[in-house]
């Protein structure tokens, strides 16, 4: 590898996503980059805003310009496309910036996490049952639409995690 390999795990909520990137870093001795959201909005002392959101983006994207340097693969819990679709999903609208950001984006792989784990509540998780099922499809339909390559990951945790491995060896022609 000779430049930062980028790798992002999207999806609706309660799919792993965490669990799974932390344990790839850790796998491959890469990056992880922890979700901004959860940690934002656990530390704002009111129901978060369209400003928020807007801040936890320019935070994501400060930090992705901070790994140009980086000579390794980096995990990404959540990012750009999962904040667009929280904007239009909660406001219905988002910034052009965001757009134009995300088209701009030089991630290697996007791996959508899928559905079939249960949904686990937790006091920041606010969309379960249809509104998980609609999610997942938007977050489908819009790496579709930007042209980005993604894989979907199915399965229990240890069988995701082994699939996930297969995925990211066979694109990047690792052994």
């Amino acid at each position: 590898m000779t430049k930062t390999t980028k790798i992002v795990l999207t999806g609706a909520e309660s799919t792993g996503k965490s669990t799974l990137s932390e344990k790839l870093a850790q796998h491959y001795k890469g990056l992880w980059m922890p979700e901004l959201a959860r940690d934002y909005v656990n530390n704002i002392n009111h129901h978060y805003t369209y400003s928020d959101i807007e801040n936890i983006a320019r935070q994501q994207i400060e930090l992705e310009k901070q790994l140009k340097d980086e000579n390794r693969m980096v995990f990404f819990d959540t990012w750009l496309i999962i904040t667009k679709v929280w904007f239009d999903f909660v406001y219905g609208m988002h910034p052009q910036w965001l757009h134009d950001a995300i088209g701009r984006s030089d991630v290697d792989l996007f791996l959508l996490c899928d559905i079939d784990l249960p949904w686990t509540p937790d006091p920041l998780r606010e969309n379960g049952g249809e509104n998980r099922i609609k999610l997942h499809e938007i977050y489908q339909a819009e790496l579709s639409r930007y042209g980005f390559e993604y894989e979907i990951v199915r399965g229990d945790g240890s069988m995701r995690f082994r699939r996930t491995i297969e995925i990211i060896d066979c694109k990047f022609n690792r052994s």
